[in-house]
């Protein structure tokens, strides 16, 4: 545990320019706290101590303000940034080298019973208040944009974005058959119906 701790100070070091020393990463970092502490609680939890397990895990919750299930499988590397609201659930997988922004959450949608969590790839970067809800798979290298909610799998080297999230570049290029311009809007279009539906009664007024 102790070497998996110092390649994540490493990491952090490299990753964030605000890192000033391994001391102040030590000492400040709740994204480091949480992820300690998972590795803690995991262990615990694979040694059949499910209550203490959860114990810990709820601590760190408590000091960090992350909440990460000790059931989560988490590869070396992860980086949580601010980490404020970050939920990780039960089934959750995630690779090496995967970057978590303040807000994110790895959950479920309440359907699925087993995997009931995401599985994120190698490298995979998930911006500020995104939501990943589901038991699929988002690719190695993929990025998710702030506030994206997704709900169904990213393919490697893919960017996605928007509510519901959708693919918007492939390794580094745009996706051609997304059109901003055109995408029609549900107000206006809920606007129309209801104009339409005061002329009809307007009319039967008369």
């Amino acid at each position: 545990m102790l070497k998996e701790l110092r390649e994540e100070i490493a990491l952090i070091r490299d990753r964030d320019p605000a890192a000033r020393s391994t001391l102040e990463i030590i000492l400040t970092y709740s994204g480091l706290h949480a992820v300690a502490a998972y590795r803690i609680s995991h262990k615990l939890l694979q040694s059949g101590f499910p209550t203490l397990a959860r114990i810990v895990s709820q601590l760190a919750k408590f000091f960090t303000g992350i909440e990460i299930h000790p059931g989560a499988t988490i590869g070396k590397g992860l980086f949580i940034d601010h980490g404020m609201g970050v939920v990780i659930g039960e089934t959750t997988v995630i690779g090496e080298n995967c970057t978590l922004y303040q807000g994110v959450t790895l959950g479920g949608t309440g359907k699925d019973r087993g995997k009931r969590h995401p599985t994120l790839g190698n490298r995979v970067t998930v911006g500020a208040g995104a939501k990943v809800l589901g038991p699929f798979t988002v690719g190695d290298n993929a990025k998710i944009a702030a506030g994206a909610v997704v709900l169904k799998e990213v393919p490697a080297n893919a960017t996605a974005v928007g509510v519901p999230a959708r693919v918007v570049k492939m390794n580094g290029v745009r996706v051609p058959d997304l059109d901003q311009i055109h995408i029609p809007d549900p107000v206006a279009q809920e606007l129309a119906k209801m104009n339409q539906r005061i002329k009809a009664l307007e009319r039967r007024s008369k």
